[in-house]
């Protein structure tokens, strides 16, 4: 993907404009539960980064105070065991590999909802493994260039544990490792950088080069109606629509 759809993307992640309020809010409701349960129960942020990383996301999409703690409660709870992380993987027009990951407490639900999109796509619904070995887990950080050079901004955040840097027009993406992504966000912050939003991502190894706007325009459609269902987190794809030949 481009810098620029790869910023499309996290921010549809951060909350999408045409999905209902409701809708966003039990998204990221479901992601501070999974940040709890993936950081062993811990459920206080200063201990537990992807927690604090689903908070803060919660809090740019200006989920009240009080559904903030009663999904971190509710990750504590009994309540919590029924939900489920899935993921599911496959292929869209043009061989772009596609990485779905949901969170749900009705697996058989979630599962038919997804393929009915493949489905309706003609997508090729894949098995666990299909397409995962194509992509790396990393950390991002998105930052603002606010008039800094990027020669500037690449010398910061080399010193401060990245391993890769993209420019995007007034973004930087900046990767790191995850046991360096708080450290080299702490460092971005303390250096004036402002933060236009962190996450952890599956990272496309390479990417795939349609032939066709119009294949491009229906490959972002289908991604979007995934990322519109309500038990699905996070979308990836390896879709690269800065060098599709058209």
């Amino acid at each position: 993907m481009s810098g620029h759809s790869k910023w499309a993307t996290i921010k549809r992640q951060k909350g999408a404009a045409d999905i209902k309020r409701g809708q966003v809010f039990t998204k990221l409701a479901n992601a501070i539960i999974i940040a709890v349960r993936q950081g062993g129960g811990v459920s206080e942020p200063e201990s537990n980064f992807k927690l604090r990383l689903a908070i803060e996301k919660a809090r740019d999409a200006n989920m009240p105070k009080e559904n903030i703690e009663r999904a971190i409660s509710k990750a504590k709870g009994e309540d919590a065991k029924g939900l489920q992380e899935v993921v599911y993987e496959g292929f869209a027009k043009g061989g772009v590999s596609v990485i779905v990951e949901a969170a749900t407490d009705n697996a058989q639900r979630t599962t038919s909802e997804v393929k009915n999109i493949f489905k309706t796509f003609g997508a090729s619904f894949g098995q666990p493994g299909a397409v995962a070995y194509q992509f790396v887990t990393k950390g991002v950080i998105v930052i603002m260039k606010n008039g800094k050079k990027y020669d500037e901004i690449f010398n910061i955040a080399a010193g401060s544990g990245a391993e890769d840097i993209e420019e995007a027009g007034e973004n930087v993406f900046i990767y790191s490792e995850l046991s360096q992504l708080s450290k080299t966000r702490d460092r971005l912050k303390e250096m004036g950088f402002e933060i236009a939003a962190t996450e952890v991502i599956r990272k496309p190894i390479s990417t795939v080069a349609v032939q066709t706007e119009e294949v491009r325009l229906k490959t972002e459609d289908f991604l979007n109606k995934l990322e519109e269902l309500d038990d699905v987190q996070k979308v990836y794809s390896n879709l690269d629509k800065k060098n599709s030949s058209y």
